[in-house]
C-alpha cells in the first residue's frame, strides 16, 4: 500500500462513534471519491484500513487514494440511507455505483422499396428516404416486435441486397425453417413481396383485426381457385398473427405494475437486469454493467472461519442490491407498486420506507422463493447472464454454471479460476497426480500440470499423496507469483477428486500455509459421475443445480482423464525403460530420449536403423545394438565398429 496517510487514518477511525451515519472519503485534492452509509460508523470505516492487502482490487485502489474522510452522524439507519442517496446524487463519486439512463426513443424503420426491410433503430435520420414508425419508449418491445413481425410475414433479415443478389445464392436457413419467403430464390415476385410488407406495416400500425380479415378473404379466394399452397401460406400467417397477439397480452404476474430485478456476477463483471411489467405484461427490459459495483469491505471476508466468510459475502450482496435499487429509482423517478428482488437487501424496511416516500404510496419489496415470480427472476437472471456473456465472450450457460457453483458452495465470489486434482496409481511404484485448470468455465490446457508423487512409498496412500501435491503446488506459487500465470496464479477454488477424507487431509495444509482458498471434494457414484460435493462436515447435493452439475462433471471427467493418461504414460515409460536398459550402451538418459521420440516399443521396432541413430545421444554402435535386440537378428548393415 502506497498510502502514507494510512497510520493517520487508522488513528482517526478510533475516535469515531458506534452510531449510524454516512462517511465521505476524499483524495488529496479534496475531491469526494466514495460515500457510504453505516449502521455503526467505527466498525464500518475501520474495515477499510485494516488488512488492506487482502482487499478486493477496487477497494484497494480506493483506499490507496484516500487522503482524509469525514462523517455525518444520523439518528437512524433510514436517515443514513436517505442522506447517502442524496449525497451520491449530488457529488457522483468515482467508486460508487453510478447508473446512466442513456436510453433514447426507439423507432421502427421501413427502408425504401423495392424489397423494403423492417428494422429496429434507436435514432431517426432525416432525409434518408426511409419511413419511421414511432417514437416508442421501450427499445426492448420494439426489437421484440420487429423480430416477431419479420417472422410472421416471412420478411428477410439477412444482409443480402435485393434485387442485385436474387438468384445468385441458395436460400439461407431461415427459409428452410419457414421464417423467410426467400426472395433471393427468385420465386417471389416484387408484387408478392410488396403485398407482404404492406400487411406487416399495417399490422405494426395497429390494424391487426383488419389484416386478419383481409388475409382470411385471400385464403378463401385462393382455396376456391384451387391454389391450396397459397391458401396454406395465408392460413399460417393468420395463425402466427393470432399467436403474436396472444403472447403480447398475457404474462402471469400478481401485480398490475411490477419490476423484477436480478444481479448476476462473474469474476470480472456484474450485470443488473430490470424487467418492467405494466398492465400485467412485460413492456421493457434494462440492463446495467456494473464495473464499479460499490465496495463493501468486511474483515470477516478474510477470516479462516467459513461461516464468517459466508455471512460476510451475503452482506456484500445485500448491500449491492440496496445500492443498485437506490441508484436506479433515484434515476428513474417513478416507482412501481411492487419490486421483486433476487435476494435480501441490506436494510429492507428502510428501503421500502424510502421507495414508498418517493412514490407517495405504499411500495412492496418481494423476495419470492417459488411460484411464477420465481420464474420471472430466473428469466431476469438468464438475461443478465447473456449480457455478461456478450461482454466477456462467454456463453450464458458458462456464466450461469459458475454463478450456480458459487451459490451451491456458499462462496464469497464467483470462482473464475478453478484447479482440480486427481491421484492415479498403477501399483505403488507409479503414483502420479494431475492438475487441470478451468477458467471462466472452460479448460485452460496451457495451465495443466503433472506431478510424480515422491513421499509415498510402498502401499498407495491417496491422502498423503494429495497432501504432497497441494503442498508442492502452493510452494511453487511463492516462487512464481511475480509471473501471475501458471503456478504464479492462485485459484479461486480447489476441487479434489475424492470425498470428505480428501478435504480433511488437504484443507489444513492450505490454511497452515497462509492461504484462504476454498477446498471441496467431488464424490463419485457407481458410474463415475459427480454425486455430491464433499466438505469437512458432510456432503452437498448438486442435483438441483443443473448447470453447476454439468460443469463439475466435466471438470471431474477431465482431471481423471488427464491423471490416468499420465499414469499410463509413466507406467509405459518404466516398462520401456527396463527393456531398453538391458541393451548394451543404453543408460537412463538415452532410454529417456528414445521414449520421448518413439513412445512405444512397437513404434521403435518399426523404425529404421537411421531413425534410431538420429535420436539425441545415440551412436551408430548403440543404435545397432538396439536394432538387433528389437529384431532378434543380426543386421548386416552394422559393422564391427567400436564406440568412441
Amino acid at each position: 500500500m502506497n498510502n502514507p496517510r494510512l497510520g493517520y487514518l487508522r488513528e482517526k477511525v478510533r475516535q469515531l462513534p458506534k452510531e449510524p451515519g454516512v462517511y465521505i472519503m476524499r483524495d488529496k485534492t479534496g475531491k469526494i471519491i466514495y460515500i457510504g452509509k453505516a449502521k455503526a460508523l467505527r466498525n464500518r470505516v475501520s474495515s477499510y484500513f485494516r488488512s488492506v492487502e487482502k482487499h478486493l482490487e477496487k477497494v484497494y485502489k480506493m483506499v490507496e487514494n484516500v487522503y482524509d474522510f469525514e462523517t455525518i452522524v444520523t439518528d437512524s439507519e433510514f436517515e443514513a440511507l436517505v442522506l447517502e442517496c442524496s449525497l451520491i446524487k449530488q457529488y457522483t463519486p468515482k467508486y460508487n455505483i453510478l447508473l446512466k439512463d442513456d436510453k433514447g426513443y426507439s423507432y421502427i424503420k421501413v427502408t425504401p422499396p423495392p424489397y423494403s426491410r423492417i428494422q429496429a433503430v434507436l435514432q431517426k435520420q432525416e432525409g434518408d428516404g426511409c419511413t419511421y414508425l414511432g417514437p416508442y419508449m421501450s427499445s426492448y418491445v420494439v426489437k421484440q416486435t420487429v423480430d416477431e413481425v419479420n417472422k410472421v410475414f416471412l420478411l428477410p433479415t439477412c444482409n443480402r441486397n435485393f434485387p442485385q443478389e436474387i438468384g445468385k445464392q441458395r436460400p439461407c436457413l431461415n427459409y428452410h425453417i419457414k421464417q423467410c419467403m426467400a426472395p433471393c430464390s427468385g420465386k417471389i415476385s416484387p408484387e408478392e413481396y410488396a403485398e407482404a410488407l404492406e400487411e406487416a406495416v399495417s399490422f405494426l400500425k395497429g390494424s391487426s383485426t383488419q389484416i386478419q380479415k383481409v388475409l382470411t378473404e385471400k385464403m378463401i379466394q385462393a382455396s376456391e381457385n384451387l391454389q391450396f399452397e397459397k391458401a396454406a401460406r395465408y392460413r399460417d400467417r393468420i395463425r402466427a398473427i393470432q399467436g403474436l397477439q396472444e403472447n403480447q397480452k398475457v404474462v402471469s404476474i400478481r401485480y398490475e405494475e411490477e419490476d423484477v430485478i436480478a444481479l448476476v456476477q462473474s469474476s470480472i463483471k456484474c450485470c443488473a437486469v430490470v424487467l418492467q411489467f405494466r398492465d400485467y405484461r412485460l413492456v421493457d427490459k434494462e440492463y446495467f454493467m456494473l464495473d464499479e459495483m460499490g465496495e463493501f469491505s468486511e474483515e470477516a471476508l478474510f477470516s479462516a472461519d467459513e461461516q464468517k466468510k459466508n455471512q460476510a459475502a451475503e452482506k456484500v450482496l445485500q448491500e449491492m442490491r440496496t445500492q443498485f435499487v437506490l441508484r436506479y429509482y433515484d434515476m428513474k423517478g417513478s416507482v412501481p407498486k411492487s419490486v421483486v428482488l433476487d435476494g435480501q437487501p441490506s436494510c429492507q424496511q428502510e428501503l421500502e420506507e424510502y421507495l414508498s416516500k418517493k412514490a407517495g404510496r405504499s411500495v412492496q419489496l418481494l423476495i419470492p422463493q417459488k411460484g411464477d415470480q420465481m420464474k420471472l427472476l430466473s428469466m431476469a437472471k438468464e438475461n443478465a447472464s447473456q449480457q455478461i456473456a456478450e461482454q466477456t465472450r462467454r456463453t450464458s450457460r458458462e456464466i450461469s454454471a459458475l454463478d450456480e457453483l458459487a451459490r451451491l458452495l456458499g462462496l464469497q465470489k464467483v470462482p473464475n479460476y478453478i484447479e482440480a486434482y486427481d491421484i492415479s496409481n498403477i501399483g505403488s511404484e507409479t503414483i502420479v497426480a494431475g492438475m487441470v485448470v478451468f477458467e471462466g468455465g472452460r479448460p485452460l490446457k496451457g495451465a495443466y500440470r503433472k506431478f510424480s508423487v515422491r513421499s509415498v512409498q510402498g502401499k498407495p496412500d491417496d491422502y498423503a499423496s494429495m497432501r504432497e501435491v497441494i503442498t508442492r503446488r502452493l510452494e511453487r506459487y511463492s516462487q512464481h507469483k511475480e509471473e501471475g500465470v501458471g503456478f504464479g496464479h492462485l485459484p479461486d477454488l480447489i476441487l479434489l477428486d475424492g470425498g470428505r477424507g480428501h478435504v480433511a487431509a488437504v484443507k489444513p495444509i492450505v490454511q497452515q500455509m497462509g492461504f484462504s482458498i476454498p477446498v471441496f471434494g467431488m464424490a463419485k457414484d457407481d458410474r463415475h459421475r459427480t454425486r455430491t460435493i464433499a466438505t469437512e462436515d458432510g456432503e452437498l447435493s448438486v442435483s438441483s443445480f443443473r448447470s453447476a452439475f454439468d460443469l463439475l462433471t466435466s471438470i471431474q471427467d477431465e482431471v481423471h482423464r488427464f491423471s490416468i493418461t499420465y499414469s499410463r504414460q509413466k507406467h509405459a515409460s518404466r516398462a520401456m525403460d527396463s527393456v531398453l536398459r538391458s541393451v548394451e550402451g543404453i543408460g537412463e538418459k538415452r532410454a529417456k530420449n528414445l521414449f520421448l521420440r518413439f513412445r512405444t516399443l512397437k513404434a521403435m521396432e518399426a523404425a529404421t536403423l537411421e531413425q534410431l541413430e538420429e535420436t539425441p545421444g545415440m551412436t551408430h554402435l548403440t543404435a545397432c545394438n538396439l536394432y538387433r535386440y528389437l529384431h532378434e537378428k543380426t543386421n548386416e548393415a552394422c559393422g564391427e565398429e567400436t564406440e568412441n
